[in-house]
């Protein structure tokens, strides 16, 4: 990808575990270190749709509605905080193509359907990408409380104010892209889960405990293309 994109994310879930570091780096390719917040490293199952994904000057109305779901950790790379993915299930089957082409990113094709339901979402996902293994999500979430900003709350902001995600190369090169938005407002929330098997699809047992919940209407992104650190 040569351009910068646009799009918007909305109807966000961010689930999140403390995981041990060490079970995460074991995972991470090896340029990558974990980034802690109290003493852990951190699990986030993110289930959302894209919309008015386009490149950045088109008019959104030209723009693709894609929901997608992804399981993500927190890396920093010399001391550069970010996000490293280790899957992003998505509806739409040329914009799985063109992510892994253009971002070395770990994008699945899947069937997935997000539906609005007196303030609640429900969030379907079955990925079906040829030879790799079946992921399931099937979940149902809403707010539970008043409104904050991400930037007020310091564990919030670890997990949500991030502007670049790492990638690996096939060369074995570490990549970039930058993603500029604005500070999120999120709510606390609640989820009934029916069916996750994210976890063991990436390798991990489920964490133990309740995740730390937050929902967010969404914001607009500007994504930069990928580029090499080095």
């Amino acid at each position: 990808m040569v351009l910068l994109l646009a799009m918007g994310w909305r109807h966000l879930l961010f689930e999140n575990w403390r995981v041990d570091p060490d079970r995460l780096a074991d995972h991470l390719p090896e340029a990558l270190a974990v980034d802690e917040y109290d003493g852990s490293g951190w699990l986030s199952v993110v289930p959302f749709t894209n919309v008015s994904v386009r490149p950045k000057g088109l008019p959104r109305r030209l723009g693709l509605s894609l929901p997608e779901l992804n399981l993500r950790t927190y890396v920093t790379y010399e001391g550069e905080p970010a996000v490293y993915f280790f899957n992003l299930d998505a509806q739409g089957a040329l914009s799985v193509l063109g992510a892994r082409v253009f971002h070395h990113l770990p994008y699945y094709y899947a069937r997935i359907s997000l539906e609005l339901d007196d303030g609640r979402v429900e969030f379907r996902s079955r990925r079906l990408h040829p030879g790799d293994r079946p992921a399931h999500y099937r979940a149902t979430y809403w707010p539970t409380g008043d409104p904050f900003s991400s930037a007020d709350d310091p564990l919030a902001a670890f997990l949500t104010e991030r502007y670049r995600f790492y990638t690996e190369a096939p060369d074995g090169t570490v990549r970039y892209t930058d993603v500029d938005h604005d500070s999120w407002t999120l709510y606390p929330a609640d989820a009934t889960v029916e069916t996750e098997t994210l976890f063991r699809a990436n390798g991990f047992a489920r964490p133990d405990g309740e995740p730390i919940r937050y929902y967010s209407r969404g914001l607009d992104v500007v994504a930069s293309p990928s580029a090499s650190v080095r």
